[in-house]
């Protein structure tokens, strides 16, 4: 008949065994890390891209909005006040 291991046999093994499991854990997770953060770096790009994007667009339309403001000032009045009824409407209906 097999002689029963120890306890201090049985917890060498079980730690053995998670050591395996740590460090199997711990190949697998560095490329992953890896990944992420190259996906990570990637997004946080096209975000400042399209940060600037939004930005230089919205220089361009407010420099053509004051041109056309100084070109056509009654024209540009007469925008704004029909804007502001509308929203003014809209609004009270609610």
């Amino acid at each position: 008949m097999a002689a029963k291991p120890s306890s201090h046999e049985t917890t060498d093994r079980v730690a053995d065994s998670l050591h395996h499991a740590v460090d199997s854990a711990a190949e697998h997770a560095g490329p992953a890390e890896e990944r992420v953060r190259a996906h990570a770096a990637r997004a946080a790009d096209k975000a400042r891209e399209s940060a600037e994007y939004a930005r230089t667009r919205s220089r361009e339309v407010a420099s053509s909005v004051g041109h056309y403001v100084q070109e056509n000032p009654l024209m540009a009045l007469g925008i704004a006040f029909a804007a502001g009824t509308l929203v003014s409407s809209l609004l009270r209906r609610r």
